[in-house]
């Protein structure tokens, strides 16, 4: 089922308009014929559609629109061109201190952050405690929120999204926050919200995750859309590819271009890291008797034997 699909999303910024200079400058400019706005367009022409259980990742350098199109589909903005059309209930955690009150405890901005998203108290009563003891703040409950660390507050806001079932969660940079043990939790948690067919949208600098946890990936660059496709693998290849060469794709033939030159870079790389351990290996070797070399070879035999049957599959 077709849950959230946009159309040729267009989104405008008036740089320079009274809002932005004041209204005493805005005046005095006007009567001097000095006014003048400029237009910034965040994002323009963006297509997509997701269903039910997919897990969509954005990727792309700052300033890309990523985080505009997350806050039109979001609802928290509305596009200048073109339509959005979403089913469902959205939990969307955009920036990680909204929502929050730092004069409040960590539990009743529990409260506040699951009243913001239009839960009933009686339904977080009864998540309270799971919130809690998956955001590991057990310890925490009755502190001030400005006390908390920036991981904390992020493991609270990502442990409420998540735990009071949206139909759709939208994730900016959310997992790329906190220790590495909570950050393969989370994973694991999204991957357990998207068995339950909850869409998702992810926006992250980290590719090993978009490849890892995405079905689905959008490329942006400037407000353009450069790719949207199922093929996950070969959009990561070749952004990395265009994070090294500095130069943009023009059309589907290129990407794939990109992304066999970014596989057979890393290939030579490989080759070259490889020829260089068993240089070392030799050199090791060449100081032990007979039988130790033996023994060493053999498990390093074993090892690579197992790192390369891993690779094949």
């Amino acid at each position: 089922m077709e849950v959230i699909k946009v159309e040729n999303i267009s989104i405008r910024y008036i740089i320079g308009d009274f809002k932005d200079i004041g209204l005493k400058e805005f005046f005095m400019q006007k009567m001097l014929g000095k006014y003048q706005v400029k237009e910034f367009w965040a994002d323009k022409d963006i297509s997509f559609s997701l269903n039910s259980g997919d897990l969509l990742g954005i990727i792309g350098s700052n300033g890309a629109g990523k985080s505009t199109l997350l806050k039109a589909i979001s609802g928290v903005m509305r596009p200048t061109d073109g339509k959005i059309s979403v089913k469902g209930s959205i939990a969307a955690l955009l920036e990680l201190g909204t929502g929050f009150d730092g004069n409040l405890t960590v539990k009743e901005n529990t409260y506040l952050r699951g009243a913001l998203l239009g839960y009933t108290r009686k339904f977080m009563d009864e998540k309270y405690a799971e919130i809690i003891e998956f955001a590991e703040l057990g310890e925490f409950e009755d502190r001030p929120f400005r006390q908390l660390s920036s991981g904390m507050r992020s493991r609270l806001a990502f442990s409420i999204a998540c735990l009071v079932e949206p139909d759709i969660l939208i994730l900016d940079e959310v997992l790329s926050v906190g220790d590495g043990a909570f950050r393969k939790k989370s994973e694991a948690k999204m991957k357990e919200i998207l068995s339950k067919d909850v869409t998702g949208i992810l926006v992250s600098h980290s590719l090993s995750q978009i490849r890892s946890m995405c079905n689905k990936v959008l490329w942006l660059d400037h407000g353009k859309q450069i790719s949207f496709t199922e093929n996950v693998k070969e959009i990561c290849d070749a952004y990395e590819e265009f994070i090294l060469s500095k130069k943009l794709p023009k059309n589907s033939a290129e990407i794939t271009l990109f992304a066999k030159k970014f596989r057979e870079r890393e290939s030579k790389k490989q080759k070259i890291t490889n020829e260089n351990e068993m240089k070392r290996l030799d050199e090791i070797v060449s100081k032990l008797d007979s039988d130790k070399a033996i023994e060493f070879a053999e498990n390093i035999l074993k090892k690579h034997n197992k790192i390369f049957s891993m690779e094949e599959k």
